[in-house]
Protein backbone atom coordinates (compact mmCIF):
# COMPACT_ATOMS: atom_id res chain seq x y z
CA UNK A 1 0.00 0.00 0.00
CA UNK A 2 2.62 2.39 0.74
CA UNK A 3 3.10 5.62 3.05
CA UNK A 4 -0.80 7.51 2.94
CA UNK A 5 -1.01 10.51 5.20
CA UNK A 6 -4.29 11.35 6.34
CA UNK A 7 -5.16 15.11 4.51
CA UNK A 8 -5.16 17.52 7.24
CA UNK A 9 -3.63 15.36 10.24
CA UNK A 10 -1.49 17.67 11.92
CA UNK A 11 0.26 15.84 15.66
CA UNK A 12 -1.19 16.38 18.62
CA UNK A 13 2.11 16.51 20.54
CA UNK A 14 5.29 18.48 18.67
CA UNK A 15 8.74 16.63 18.57
CA UNK A 16 9.96 17.05 22.26
CA UNK A 17 6.54 16.06 23.72
CA UNK A 18 6.26 13.04 21.53
CA UNK A 19 9.96 11.96 23.11
CA UNK A 20 8.75 12.58 26.69
CA UNK A 21 5.43 10.94 25.96
CA UNK A 22 6.86 7.59 24.49
CA UNK A 23 9.44 7.49 27.43
CA UNK A 24 6.22 7.48 29.74
CA UNK A 25 4.81 5.00 27.83
CA UNK A 26 7.38 2.31 27.53
CA UNK A 27 7.90 3.03 31.48
CA UNK A 28 4.02 2.86 32.61
CA UNK A 29 2.93 0.09 30.21
CA UNK A 30 6.16 -1.95 31.43
CA UNK A 31 5.38 -2.05 35.24
CA UNK A 32 0.97 -2.18 34.26
CA UNK A 33 1.72 -5.20 32.11
CA UNK A 34 4.17 -6.93 34.96
CA UNK A 35 1.84 -6.45 37.79
CA UNK A 36 -1.29 -7.73 35.78
CA UNK A 37 0.68 -10.81 34.51
CA UNK A 38 2.87 -11.41 37.20
CA UNK A 39 5.96 -11.31 35.25
CA UNK A 40 9.66 -10.55 35.65
CA UNK A 41 12.29 -8.38 33.94
CA UNK A 42 14.94 -10.62 31.80
CA UNK A 43 17.72 -9.75 29.32
CA UNK A 44 17.23 -10.99 26.28
CA UNK A 45 19.38 -12.05 22.70
CA UNK A 46 19.50 -10.07 19.82
CA UNK A 47 20.91 -13.36 18.12
CA UNK A 48 20.82 -16.80 18.44
CA UNK A 49 22.65 -19.62 16.50
CA UNK A 50 20.20 -20.97 14.03
CA UNK A 51 20.97 -24.55 14.60
CA UNK A 52 19.36 -24.01 18.13
CA UNK A 53 16.23 -24.38 16.01
CA UNK A 54 15.18 -20.96 18.68
CA UNK A 55 14.35 -18.22 16.00
CA UNK A 56 10.81 -17.47 15.08
CA UNK A 57 10.04 -18.33 11.67
CA UNK A 58 6.86 -15.70 11.06
CA UNK A 59 4.99 -16.92 8.73
CA UNK A 60 7.46 -19.67 7.10
CA UNK A 61 8.98 -16.93 4.54
CA UNK A 62 10.91 -14.32 6.00
CA UNK A 63 14.81 -14.00 5.46
CA UNK A 64 16.72 -13.58 9.06
CA UNK A 65 19.63 -11.02 8.75
CA UNK A 66 22.85 -13.06 9.10
CA UNK A 67 26.20 -12.52 10.02
CA UNK A 68 29.32 -14.87 10.97
CA UNK A 69 31.31 -15.14 13.84
CA UNK A 70 34.75 -15.68 13.36
CA UNK A 71 35.62 -16.53 16.92
CA UNK A 72 33.09 -19.40 17.20
CA UNK A 73 33.35 -20.33 13.68
CA UNK A 74 29.46 -19.92 13.34
CA UNK A 75 26.53 -18.05 11.54
CA UNK A 76 24.46 -16.01 13.94
CA UNK A 77 20.85 -14.95 12.83
CA UNK A 78 19.70 -12.01 14.08
CA UNK A 79 15.82 -12.89 15.96
CA UNK A 80 12.80 -12.29 14.08
CA UNK A 81 11.07 -12.90 17.75
CA UNK A 82 11.67 -14.36 20.93
CA UNK A 83 8.76 -16.92 21.02
CA UNK A 84 10.72 -19.82 21.42
CA UNK A 85 13.79 -18.62 23.49
CA UNK A 86 11.43 -17.28 26.25
CA UNK A 87 9.98 -21.11 26.75
CA UNK A 88 13.13 -22.54 27.27
CA UNK A 89 14.30 -19.51 29.42
CA UNK A 90 11.75 -19.88 31.65
CA UNK A 91 12.56 -23.70 31.61
CA UNK A 92 15.99 -22.56 32.34
CA UNK A 93 15.41 -19.73 34.96
CA UNK A 94 13.04 -22.10 36.96
CA UNK A 95 10.00 -19.72 36.67
CA UNK A 96 6.89 -21.96 38.08
CA UNK A 97 3.57 -22.12 37.08
CA UNK A 98 1.49 -18.24 37.51
CA UNK A 99 4.95 -16.34 36.94
CA UNK A 100 6.56 -15.11 33.47
CA UNK A 101 9.15 -12.82 31.91
CA UNK A 102 9.28 -10.00 29.68
CA UNK A 103 11.78 -8.46 27.54
CA UNK A 104 12.72 -5.43 25.26
CA UNK A 105 12.43 -7.35 21.94
CA UNK A 106 14.52 -5.55 18.91
CA UNK A 107 14.71 -7.27 15.69
CA UNK A 108 15.10 -6.92 12.11
CA UNK A 109 12.68 -7.53 9.37
CA UNK A 110 14.73 -6.99 5.71
CA UNK A 111 11.63 -8.73 4.18
CA UNK A 112 8.92 -6.36 5.88
CA UNK A 113 6.96 -3.96 3.10
CA UNK A 114 7.24 -1.07 4.52
CA UNK A 115 4.28 1.34 5.02
CA UNK A 116 2.07 3.43 7.71
CA UNK A 117 2.52 0.71 10.33
CA UNK A 118 5.51 -1.65 9.45
CA UNK A 119 9.18 -1.13 9.19
CA UNK A 120 11.98 -3.24 9.29
CA UNK A 121 12.88 -2.60 12.85
CA UNK A 122 10.88 -3.97 15.43
CA UNK A 123 10.74 -3.38 18.64
CA UNK A 124 8.20 -4.72 21.58
CA UNK A 125 8.34 -6.18 24.63
CA UNK A 126 8.06 -10.13 24.38
CA UNK A 127 6.44 -12.02 27.56
CA UNK A 128 6.08 -15.41 28.38
CA UNK A 129 4.36 -16.86 31.31
CA UNK A 130 3.78 -20.30 32.67
CA UNK A 131 0.93 -22.42 33.40
CA UNK A 132 -0.53 -25.65 33.85
CA UNK A 133 -2.75 -28.17 32.12
CA UNK A 134 -6.34 -26.58 33.63
CA UNK A 135 -5.24 -23.55 32.35
CA UNK A 136 -4.58 -24.29 28.80
CA UNK A 137 -7.63 -23.40 27.72
CA UNK A 138 -9.62 -20.53 25.58
CA UNK A 139 -10.99 -18.90 29.23
CA UNK A 140 -7.62 -18.53 30.36
CA UNK A 141 -7.04 -16.81 27.34
CA UNK A 142 -9.57 -14.33 27.14
CA UNK A 143 -8.78 -13.36 30.89
CA UNK A 144 -5.39 -12.36 29.69
CA UNK A 145 -6.54 -10.16 26.44
CA UNK A 146 -8.16 -8.27 29.01
CA UNK A 147 -5.84 -7.98 31.53
CA UNK A 148 -3.17 -6.46 28.74
CA UNK A 149 -6.15 -4.39 27.17
CA UNK A 150 -6.63 -2.90 30.76
CA UNK A 151 -2.73 -2.44 31.32
CA UNK A 152 -3.17 -0.30 27.84
CA UNK A 153 -6.09 1.64 28.88
CA UNK A 154 -4.61 2.29 31.86
CA UNK A 155 -1.71 3.53 30.48
CA UNK A 156 -3.74 6.04 28.19
CA UNK A 157 -5.09 7.62 30.83
CA UNK A 158 -2.05 8.34 32.66
CA UNK A 159 -0.47 9.89 29.32
CA UNK A 160 -3.50 12.10 29.27
CA UNK A 161 -3.14 12.93 32.76
CA UNK A 162 0.38 14.37 31.80
CA UNK A 163 -0.53 15.51 28.93
CA UNK A 164 -4.37 17.24 28.43
CA UNK A 165 -4.28 17.75 24.13
CA UNK A 166 -4.16 14.07 23.88
CA UNK A 167 -7.58 13.33 22.98
CA UNK A 168 -6.59 9.10 22.33
CA UNK A 169 -10.01 7.44 23.03
CA UNK A 170 -9.92 3.48 23.41
CA UNK A 171 -12.47 0.74 24.45
CA UNK A 172 -11.69 -1.21 27.18
CA UNK A 173 -14.20 -4.14 26.32
CA UNK A 174 -12.98 -6.71 24.47
CA UNK A 175 -15.10 -8.33 21.25
CA UNK A 176 -13.84 -11.48 20.82
CA UNK A 177 -14.14 -13.59 17.44
CA UNK A 178 -12.82 -16.68 15.80
CA UNK A 179 -11.15 -16.31 12.42
CA UNK A 180 -13.52 -18.71 11.06
CA UNK A 181 -16.55 -16.18 12.30
CA UNK A 182 -15.13 -13.54 10.50
CA UNK A 183 -14.59 -15.47 6.89
CA UNK A 184 -18.37 -16.22 7.16
CA UNK A 185 -19.50 -12.86 8.66
CA UNK A 186 -17.69 -10.97 5.82
CA UNK A 187 -16.96 -13.41 2.94
CA UNK A 188 -16.56 -11.79 -0.25
CA UNK A 189 -13.72 -9.06 1.70
CA UNK A 190 -10.02 -10.14 2.60
CA UNK A 191 -8.60 -10.98 5.46
CA UNK A 192 -7.53 -7.20 6.44
CA UNK A 193 -10.41 -5.82 4.91
CA UNK A 194 -12.39 -8.16 7.73
CA UNK A 195 -10.28 -6.40 10.81
CA UNK A 196 -10.91 -3.18 9.62
CA UNK A 197 -14.47 -3.65 9.21
CA UNK A 198 -15.36 -5.78 12.58
CA UNK A 199 -12.72 -3.15 14.63
CA UNK A 200 -14.77 0.11 13.30
CA UNK A 201 -17.65 -1.85 14.43
CA UNK A 202 -16.64 -2.87 17.81
CA UNK A 203 -13.27 -0.72 18.79
CA UNK A 204 -10.87 -3.26 20.79
CA UNK A 205 -10.87 -6.75 19.16
CA UNK A 206 -9.47 -10.14 19.60
CA UNK A 207 -9.88 -12.43 16.32
CA UNK A 208 -8.44 -15.81 17.40
CA UNK A 209 -7.67 -19.18 15.98
CA UNK A 210 -5.10 -17.64 13.57
CA UNK A 211 -2.79 -20.28 11.39
CA UNK A 212 -5.12 -23.17 10.23
CA UNK A 213 -6.86 -23.48 7.04
CA UNK A 214 -10.53 -22.06 7.14
CA UNK A 215 -13.43 -23.44 5.25
CA UNK A 216 -12.49 -21.41 1.89
CA UNK A 217 -8.84 -23.43 2.17
CA UNK A 218 -6.90 -20.29 3.56
CA UNK A 219 -5.83 -19.50 6.85
CA UNK A 220 -6.99 -15.63 7.99
CA UNK A 221 -3.14 -15.46 8.40
CA UNK A 222 0.30 -17.09 8.50
CA UNK A 223 1.77 -18.54 12.00
CA UNK A 224 4.75 -20.85 12.01
CA UNK A 225 3.54 -23.57 13.83
CA UNK A 226 6.27 -24.36 16.36
CA UNK A 227 4.79 -22.00 18.87
CA UNK A 228 1.31 -20.67 18.87
CA UNK A 229 -1.39 -23.14 19.35
CA UNK A 230 -3.12 -22.64 16.45
CA UNK A 231 -6.64 -23.04 18.44
CA UNK A 232 -5.56 -21.09 21.35
CA UNK A 233 -4.08 -17.62 19.66
CA UNK A 234 -4.94 -14.38 18.34
CA UNK A 235 -4.27 -11.20 17.29
CA UNK A 236 -5.38 -7.85 19.40
CA UNK A 237 -6.53 -5.29 17.08
CA UNK A 238 -7.73 -1.62 18.47
CA UNK A 239 -9.92 0.81 15.67
CA UNK A 240 -7.19 3.60 15.13
CA UNK A 241 -9.08 6.72 14.52
CA UNK A 242 -6.16 9.22 12.55
CA UNK A 243 -6.20 6.35 10.16
CA UNK A 244 -8.95 4.58 9.94
CA UNK A 245 -7.53 1.27 10.20
CA UNK A 246 -7.72 -1.66 12.34
CA UNK A 247 -3.95 -1.72 14.24
CA UNK A 248 -2.56 -4.75 15.71
CA UNK A 249 -1.26 -3.92 18.83
CA UNK A 250 -0.12 -7.82 19.81
CA UNK A 251 0.07 -11.53 18.53
CA UNK A 252 -0.16 -14.01 21.46
CA UNK A 253 -1.31 -17.03 22.48
CA UNK A 254 -1.10 -20.27 24.82
CA UNK A 255 1.88 -22.05 22.76
CA UNK A 256 2.16 -25.78 21.41
CA UNK A 257 2.41 -28.84 23.83
CA UNK A 258 3.83 -31.93 22.13
CA UNK A 259 0.68 -32.92 21.08
CA UNK A 260 -0.30 -29.71 19.19
CA UNK A 261 3.30 -29.43 18.05
CA UNK A 262 3.68 -32.74 15.93
CA UNK A 263 -0.01 -32.33 14.75
CA UNK A 264 0.89 -28.52 13.51
CA UNK A 265 4.59 -29.83 12.14
CA UNK A 266 2.84 -32.18 9.80
CA UNK A 267 0.23 -29.78 8.94
CA UNK A 268 2.85 -27.28 7.54
CA UNK A 269 4.92 -29.97 6.18
CA UNK A 270 7.81 -29.08 8.45
CA UNK A 271 8.21 -32.53 9.95
CA UNK A 272 12.06 -32.47 9.94
CA UNK A 273 11.82 -29.52 12.43
CA UNK A 274 11.03 -32.22 15.13
CA UNK A 275 14.56 -33.22 15.10
CA UNK A 276 15.74 -29.81 16.04
CA UNK A 277 16.94 -29.71 20.14
CA UNK A 278 14.29 -26.99 21.11
CA UNK A 279 11.44 -28.86 19.42
CA UNK A 280 12.81 -32.29 20.66
CA UNK A 281 12.53 -31.20 23.76
CA UNK A 282 9.60 -29.96 23.77
CA UNK A 283 7.90 -33.65 22.15
CA UNK A 284 9.54 -34.80 25.22
CA UNK A 285 7.51 -32.91 27.57
CA UNK A 286 10.82 -31.66 29.14
CA UNK A 287 9.46 -28.19 28.73
CA UNK A 288 6.83 -25.85 30.30
CA UNK A 289 3.54 -25.29 29.14
CA UNK A 290 3.10 -21.56 28.71
CA UNK A 291 1.31 -18.55 26.85
CA UNK A 292 2.51 -15.17 25.82
CA UNK A 293 3.50 -13.21 22.96
CA UNK A 294 4.67 -9.65 21.54
CA UNK A 295 3.52 -6.51 22.33
CA UNK A 296 4.64 -3.93 19.65
CA UNK A 297 6.37 -0.81 21.63
CA UNK A 298 6.02 1.58 18.90
CA UNK A 299 2.44 0.16 17.45
CA UNK A 300 1.34 0.96 21.03
CA UNK A 301 2.49 4.41 20.76
CA UNK A 302 1.41 5.45 17.87
CA UNK A 303 -2.12 3.99 19.22
CA UNK A 304 -1.93 6.25 22.28
CA UNK A 305 -0.37 8.98 20.71
CA UNK A 306 -2.41 9.27 17.68
CA UNK A 307 0.10 8.96 15.33
CA UNK A 308 -0.44 8.00 11.73
CA UNK A 309 3.23 7.06 10.76
CA UNK A 310 5.15 4.32 12.30
CA UNK A 311 8.03 6.71 11.85
CA UNK A 312 6.78 9.47 13.92
CA UNK A 313 7.55 7.25 17.28
CA UNK A 314 10.93 4.82 15.75
CA UNK A 315 14.08 5.73 13.98
CA UNK A 316 14.16 3.59 10.91
CA UNK A 317 15.30 3.35 6.97
CA UNK A 318 12.54 4.39 4.63
CA UNK A 319 12.29 4.44 0.95
CA UNK A 320 12.44 7.99 -1.03
CA UNK A 321 8.61 8.03 -1.90
CA UNK A 322 7.74 7.85 1.79
CA UNK A 323 10.24 10.02 3.43
CA UNK A 324 8.53 12.51 0.62
CA UNK A 325 4.99 11.76 1.80
CA UNK A 326 5.83 12.48 4.59
CA UNK A 327 7.72 15.66 4.57
CA UNK A 328 5.08 17.14 2.08
CA UNK A 329 2.27 16.48 4.51
CA UNK A 330 4.64 17.92 7.65
CA UNK A 331 4.81 14.52 9.41
CA UNK A 332 8.44 14.68 11.01
CA UNK A 333 10.06 10.84 10.69
CA UNK A 334 13.03 9.96 13.50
Amino acid sequence: MGTVIPQGYESVLGLYETQKAIGLIKQIFQTKLCAALHLKRVTAPLFVDPATGLNDDLNGVERPVSFDVPAIGREAVVVHSLAKWKRLALHQYDFHVGNGLVTDMNAIRRDEEMDNLHSIYVDQWDWEKVIDRDTRNEAYLRRTVQDIVNAICGTLDELKWQFGSLDTSLCRDVSFFTSQELEDKYPDLTPKERENAVCKAHKTVFIEQIGGALKSGKPHDGRAPDYDDWQLNGDLLFWHEPLGCALEISSMGIRVDAESLARQLRLAGCEERAKLPFHAALLRGELPLTIGGGIGQSRLCMLLLGKVHVGEVQVSLWDKATQEACKAAGVVLL
